[in-house]
């Protein structure tokens, strides 16, 4: 297992739990934190035996946000283009082109860039004291990490725009009713539920994940006929594979199957 200092990252069994792990700062992102989150990212992602991601934060927070004190204190020539593009971006798109799901487990401040992270992922549970909060507009910002994409695709233009000016905190009962989040559990018991997931979709077909999720991901971008024609050849793959032929043979055999992911 690879050692950081501001990410934690524990195995259980086919079970990753990837942790931003800066509690005395709510788990702003800084220099150290950027750079080794993305480590431990491209690290889970390529160790077959891990099917599926949970993504959390310890202590009182998942994330506050990109981390201010640092901010104040960048070089003469510092743009924040370069870091978004260079070091966030990268992260982003690591968890979203991941074969296997990543679930966000959200606790408390879900902020600024954090919520970006939450959103990013595949699933996400919350605990009911948990919100996500576009905090931008205060100190005279626009959301960023893609934040603004994932909120109006989820919950509308108007929507989208109407919390980001506001600055409103949206709570976990609203976010699961707005499609924020797939599901809402009790703050002390937020691991427990989100790791008993994961141990389920641990349990399905990794092609079938993996491929499911690539579908979705297009159909978003895509229109109905190059949606069709995307679902075929990703269909082709799965009904091609010695996962499918293990599938149907247990199913014969009234047993479970043993996937490979291949």
């Amino acid at each position: 297992m690879s050692k950081y200092q501001t990410v934690a990252v524990e195995r259980r069994g086919s079970i990753a739990v990837v942790t931003l792990n800066r509690p005395d700062s709510l788990n702003a992102f800084d220099a150290a934190l950027r750079r080794e989150l993305l480590l431990a990212v491209r690290e889970v992602n390529d160790d077959e035996a891990v099917r599926v991601v949970i993504l959390t934060g310890a202590g009182r927070a998942f994330c506050a946000g990109a981390d201010l004190a640092e901010t104040v204190t960048q070089q003469e020539h510092f743009r924040v283009e370069d870091q978004l593009n260079g070091e966030y971006k990268p992260i982003m798109l690591e968890i979203t082109g991941a074969s296997k799901p990543w679930i966000s487990a959200v606790n408390g401040a879900a902020a600024g860039i954090g919520s970006a992270f939450a959103m990013v992922c595949d699933l996400t549970v919350m605990a009911e004291d948990a919100y996500l909060y576009q905090a931008f507009a205060a100190i005279s910002l626009v959301p960023d990490g893609g934040a603004t994409w994932h909120l109006a695709r989820t919950i509308g233009r108007k929507r989208a725009y109407e919390v980001i000016v506001s600055g409103e905190k949206i709570r976990a009962p609203k976010c699961l009713d707005w499609g924020l989040c797939n599901r809402v559990a009790p703050a002390d018991r937020l691991m427990e539920e989100a790791l008993a997931w994961a141990g389920e979709l641990a349990n399905k077909a990794p092609l079938a994940l993996r491929y499911s999720k690539q579908a979705v991901t297009e159909a978003v971008e895509n229109n109905l006929a190059d949606t069709i024609s995307g679902e075929a050849r990703l269909q082709h793959l799965c009904l091609t594979s010695r996962d499918a032929q293990e599938g149907v043979t247990a199913f014969m055999e009234k047993r479970a199957p043993k996937w490979q992911g291949r």
